[in-house]
């Protein structure tokens, strides 16, 4: 059993990569993006992934240390090479991405090391993209048996998810976080047509894949956390603040929610998790990238000059 008073620790799995935008080149990663945010906010987590023995790897690995990433399970791959999204405009000017295939992370390798890293940790956040490929997928797979708590973060990106991958690594979760666009999408694949409100659409899935806990953003409109034995939906508002863009603002969301989650049981209530998940996406949307420099203490101070409340009260459902 494991010691109460021990320090939460937490283990990412997945992408890491480098946008390629017209203006130059940006780390990026959803699951990146979570353990930089729980790094930041004092929950150890370690990020399990791939990268290639080539230039770009040498940037990304330097760049995740300066960040506070620990990259002792940065695995390298010395056939394929370190990820990266060709980001153009079409000539409407809509942004077009291209995720090339098949990249370093996409032959992410669990060992010894990496099975018992995540036996000792609190947590397992793993997302939709890492698993294209069988061997990310495979290794997940023996990565999901050892954990203890178990966090989907759904990332459905084009042409790389399906009803039949992605429901196998739903009967896995936990706790789901995804946003209203996937959650009408994945409800849809499972027989959720026409007239079904956001509440049906989420019951039906915890039902399903026996899942317990479930976060939907709504971008400004907030999120709604779900928890299936509790029989609580409870509306939570976003903060309103000058929108720098929104990049990585739902990764802040789950990272901040999880810094806190397993502080439950000593105290903390349901409305400070939600709260302080909500002051960290919002400070992260009035800033630039998905990543910012902070410290926790920054975003109590932020959270005292912006009061999420007022006209707008969370809303719970018993």
């Amino acid at each position: 059993m494991k010691d109460l008073n021990k320090s939460i620790q937490g283990i990412c799995f997945g992408e890491v990569l480098w946008d390629n935008l017209p203006t130059g080149k940006k780390l990026g990663g959803a699951p990146l993006n979570v353990a930089y945010h729980l790094n930041k906010l004092g929950v150890r987590t370690q990020m399990l992934t791939r990268i290639g023995q080539d230039e770009n790897g040498v940037e990304l690995l330097a760049l995740c240390r300066q960040l506070g990433i620990p990259t002792a399970f940065f695995q390298q791959d010395v056939h394929l090479p370190t990820s990266t999204v060709e980001v153009s405009l079409d000539a409407d000017r809509n942004v077009q991405y291209d995720i090339v295939y098949p990249v370093a992370w996409d032959h992410i390798v669990a060992g010894e090391a990496e099975l018992a890293a995540v036996a000792e940790a609190d947590f397992l956040v793993y997302g939709s993209l890492a698993c294209r490929d069988e061997v990310s997928f495979g290794s997940l797979q023996l990565l999901l048996k050892k954990a203890a708590f178990r966090v989907m973060d759904v990332n459905l990106r084009a042409p790389y998810f399906g009803p039949e991958r992605l429901h196998q690594l739903l009967l896995e979760a936990d706790l789901v976080k995804m946003n209203a666009e996937e959650l009408h999408i994945i409800s849809e694949w499972n027989g959720a047509m026409g007239d079904y409100t956001d509440q049906q659409r989420v019951d039906l899935l915890l039902e399903r894949f026996s899942i317990q806990e479930a976060i939907v953003t709504y971008g400004a409109s907030g999120a709604v956390y779900h928890h299936k034995a509790a029989n609580i939906s409870y509306h939570f508002p976003a903060l309103k603040v000058q929108v720098e863009d929104t990049i990585g603002s739902g990764d802040s969301f789950l990272a901040a929610f999880l810094s806190k989650r397993f502080q439950m049981a000593a105290g903390i209530t349901l409305e400070e998790v939600l709260e302080f998940a909500a002051t960290l996406s919002g400070f992260v949307t009035q800033s630039s990238g998905a990543c910012p420099a902070y410290s926790e203490a920054d975003i109590h101070r932020f959270q005292w000059l912006n009061p999420i409340f007022g006209e707008n009260e969370p809303s719970r459902r018993h």
